[in-house]
């Protein structure tokens, strides 16, 4: 399967094509330029900007930097690394940004909630522009919490799974691969969609490999929903009640019909240290 061709980078592979030749320099600018065509914004109102962040020294995951969220809330500024060891992590993130402008701020806008009560003497979580920064200072070394650590767990690895059928979803939950993937085939074929939203899981397409697992988002629209359309839709269903590992499904994702040319065989499903079994609460209402 070719790289650009694959269906996981559908939504990406037009801007992709056109990054390509470029120097990482100049992709953060083309980049920044498509975010202030296309009008995206954070919740607190800020004109999203892709910044080149070129500080010396070691750095971590732009994700899990300090005040990397709080950034983004306050100034509207998404560091983006250059180096060969972020900039394709970085890239990736940029573009859910330009294909998720609603959910991308809807989880921003959660970090900076609960910075936000971190700084606060109430524990208030409504976050805004003002407090972000401070928050961002108070809250460095304090533990993330299970809202920032699910939200960071979306941003990273979430797989959207697009469809109305909702015995394919309950088999989803329940790691019933047989009745999903093989029996159900035709089916998930003709009902369902995948979307690679984790912009860490992006990266780990890039060398796809059998056992690679997203944490599946279900969403009950029609498959060819418009991904402007289900944009707004994950937005509003990102709420902090139901963000957590209840609401995950675990997602072999080379399972997908049309992702791998060998799992036609149904014997691919075999593999019990892939495909595993497991046990699955009803989700949060």
């Amino acid at each position: 399967m070719n790289a650009m061709t694959s269906p996981w980078l559908a939504p990406h592979a037009t801007r992709l094509a056109e990054l390509a030749p470029l120097d990482p320099m100049a992709r953060v600018r083309v980049l920044d330029a498509w975010a202030r065509e296309g009008g995206l914004r954070t919740e607190s109102g800020r004109p999203l900007r892709f910044v080149a962040d070129t500080a010396d020294g070691p750095r971590q995951a732009a994700s899990v930097r300090p005040a990397y969220e709080a950034r983004i809330f306050e100034a509207g500024e998404v560091a983006t690394r250059t180096d060969p060891e972020g900039a394709r992590h970085d890239l990736f993130n940029a573009l859910a940004w330009l294909v998720w402008p609603h959910a991308k701020a809807r989880l921003n806008a959660l970090h900076a909630a609960v910075l936000a009560a971190a700084a606060s003497p109430t524990g208030a979580t409504d976050a805004t522009a003002e407090t972000a920064a401070t928050a961002a200072t108070a809250a460095t070394g304090a533990a993330r919490g299970p809202l920032r650590d699910a939200a960071t767990l979306f941003d990273e690895n979430a797989a959207l799974w697009i469809g109305l059928d909702t015995s394919l979803e309950d088999a989803l939950r329940a790691f019933d691969w047989n009745a999903l993937f093989v029996a159900g085939r035709a089916r998930v074929e003709r009902s369902v969609r995948v979307h690679a939203f984790g912009h860490a899981l992006l990266e780990k397409l890039d060398a796809p490999f059998k056992a690679i697992t997203a944490h599946a988002w279900p969403l009950r629209l029609a498959a060819d929903t418009p991904l402007a359309d289900v944009d707004r839709a994950l937005a509003r269903s990102l709420e902090p009640g139901r963000l957590g590992s209840r609401a995950f499904c675990p997602l072999p994702v080379m399972g997908v019909p049309g992702w791998c040319d060998a799992n036609r065989d149904p014997a691919f499903y075999n593999d019990a240290a892939v495909f595993r079994s497991g046990r699955r609460r009803p989700p949060p209402a």
